[in-house]
This record gives structure tokens, sequence and C-alpha cells, in this order.
């Protein structure tokens, strides 16, 4: 797969090859998204790959396909949320159309979809191209890339469920508010960490050495 360097605008006679590229992308992210290769339940919230791809389209093809990316994401999650929720009991903090008893989702719902998951392409995509003026040879800048990716992808999640349905989320789950936020610091840790280390993994063991493929063999 030809991949051109991140950062730098690709030739007319090469977008339809990052079309293609991106189509490709797109499609293993609905593979994780809609299967279970791409979840893993913990508790009351669930683990997800869906990450992976974002990043990886991030640095292989610049911040806005990232964006783009991550968009999708949102849209995958969204529909996954309203029509076969992994976890029924809080499927309102990251769907409006979804309800249980008198607990609903709202827009802020929608914000929580979306909007951590298109940060996801922009801060990854953003975090290598400065690594990549930087002059930052080694894989450092792939992981720490991948990692800061998905990390704003916990944060945002976690933390928007925090502000925008912190005492209901606490109920739905038989906790105390006051409690809520160690319960929170947890998930972090539990889910957020592991995930991150999967970003940072994948964007070095993917995107360096097709990066390098690049650079060897230039469109």
């Amino acid at each position: 797969m030809n991949v051109p360097l991140s950062g730098r605008k690709a030739p007319l006679h090469n977008r339809t090859l990052i079309l293609t590229q991106f189509a490709m992308l797109l499609a293993i992210e609905a593979v994780v998204c809609f299967t279970p290769l791409g979840s893993i339940p913990i508790g009351p919230i669930v683990a997800t790959l869906a990450h992976v791809p974002v990043i990886i389209t991030a640095i292989l093809l610049g911040t806005g396909a990232g964006a783009a990316m991550g968009a999708f994401a949102g849209l995958f999650s969204l529909l996954v949320w309203t029509f076969t929720p992994p976890s029924p009991l809080v499927a309102f903090v990251f769907t409006p159309f979804y309800g249980l008893g008198t607990t609903h989702g709202n827009v802020w719902s929608l914000v929580i979809c979306f909007v951590p998951r298109i940060l996801i392409g922009v801060v990854a995509g953003a975090s290598f191209h400065l690594f990549t003026r930087l002059k930052w040879k080694s894989g450092f800048g792939y992981g720490v890339s991948g990692a800061l990716g998905s990390l704003v992808n916990t944060f945002g999640v976690l933390g928007g469920i925090y502000v925008f349905f912190g005492h209901s989320y606490a109920t739905v789950l038989g906790k105390s508010f006051n409690v809520l936020l160690g319960l929170i610091g947890t998930i972090v840790l539990t889910n957020g960490v592991p995930e991150a280390v999967i970003g940072a993994l994948a964007a070095y063991a993917v995107c360096r050495p097709l990066q390098k493929y690049v650079k060897r063999n230039p469109a």
C-alpha cells in the first residue's frame, strides 16, 4: 500500500489512491465497530479498538483525513449504541435515541459520541506533524501520537459523561455521585491506559514501516 507522507499535499494523480486508502481504512473501522472483534466489555464501559484506524489514518493521510475518520467512528458508534447497545444500562450517554425508563439521552449524547472521536484524528495527526517538523526520526513520534490520540478520546468520553450525565450515570449504576469521579478514574486505568498502549503500538507497528516504504518508493 503506497501511502503519501503525512503533512504534504498529494499530487492530483495520487488523490484517487488516497481515497482508496481511506476507503480501506474505513472498511477496517466498520469491522471493529460493528463486529465483536473491536469491542471488549469491561464492567459498565466497553473498551474499543475503534480508535486504531482513526490514528493510523491521521498519521498516514493527515489530520483532516483523521478527523473525517473520527467522524465516521462517531457515526458507527451512534448506530451501535442506538440499535444494538453492548451495555444497555448506559447507552443513553452515547445516543439520544435510546432510553432506560425515565432516563434518556439528549444532544450532549451526540457530543460525547462524536467530538472525542473526531479529536482522535486531530490530536494524533497534529502531534505527528509536530514531531515530523521537529525531525524526531525515532519511533517516539509515532507511539506518542497514537497514545495521545487514544487518551483524548478516553478523557473526552469520560469527562463528557461526568459533566453532562454525572448524576444519571451514577444512578443507573447504583452508585453515589460522590464516588463517580473515583469510578471514572478506575475506568481510565483499566480501559484508557490499555487502549492508549494499543494506539501507540499500532501507530508504531503500522505507520512507521509504511512511511519508510514511501520514502524508498515515491509515487
